[in-house]
């Protein structure tokens, strides 16, 4: 019978083998997060101009990516860039790629949705100040839209460092992947993918806290 047994988990196992992977899934959560906002807020942009040219094409890669597994997302990355440029990237950089494309897709809707938050008649207040359409989402409509979303972002966030352990898939050495190692190393494999799932629930439940608690001050200033 299985018997539970946590006692092997000490600072020596931590250091040798998670925080390797704990580092990679934070530090992919982050350039993701800022790359995915970066690129999503573009796509926003492109939506909202009205131009054809712009229009479709952003809402064809946004619906595009919102439809498709993300770990086929990884492996098709992984398989199609190598091929490509010509040579091999390797999982970390692939990894960090097909996140930031990804969750572009998903930040996308969050900006879009932001900006139209913002109610219109500041828009048309600003135009008749004489300001551009640029000036206008750069002074006016964008600072309180971001604002708005802060919360929705670190959502978002949340659900993008769960996903990081898709990497897993390409052999990246993720959080997951040290826990998988551990466990081989130590004899202990059900253990550590308990102590894995422990990790996740800790870390993206006080996360969860954390955002309930800006959404509140963020309300109030609103």
């Amino acid at each position: 019978m299985f018997e539970l047994d946590l006692s092997f988990y000490n600072w020596e196992l931590f250091t040798n083998y998670i925080l390797k992977g704990l580092l990679f899934s934070v530090q992919l959560t982050m350039i993701a997060t800022i790359g995915g906002i970066v690129v999503g807020t573009i796509l926003a942009l492109m939506r909202l101009s009205g131009k054809s040219a712009l229009v479709y094409p952003a809402t064809f890669y946004v619906n595009t990516m919102r439809s498709i597994p993300l770990v086929m997302v990884i492996l098709w990355f992984f398989l199609l860039i190598p091929i490509l440029i010509g040579r091999p990237i390797g999982a970390d950089l692939s990894a960090t790629i097909t996140f930031i494309a990804f969750e572009a897709a998903f930040f996308s809707e969050i900006v879009r949705a932001g900006i139209q938050s913002v109610p219109r008649g500041q828009a048309y207040a600003a135009e008749a100040l004489g300001m551009t359409y640029g000036q206008n989402m750069r002074f006016i409509v964008l600072p309180q839209a971001f604002r708005n979303m802060i919360p929705v972002f670190m959502t978002q966030t949340i659900i993008l460092f769960q996903d990081t352990s898709l990497v897993y898939a390409i052999g990246a050495y993720d959080l997951l992947k040290g826990f998988e190692i551990a466990g081989k190393n130590y004899g202990r494999p059900i253990e550590t993918y308990i102590l894995a799932a422990i990790t996740y629930f800790v870390i993206c439940f006080s996360l969860s806290k954390a955002v309930r608690k800006i959404q509140a001050k963020v309300a109030i200033i609103h």
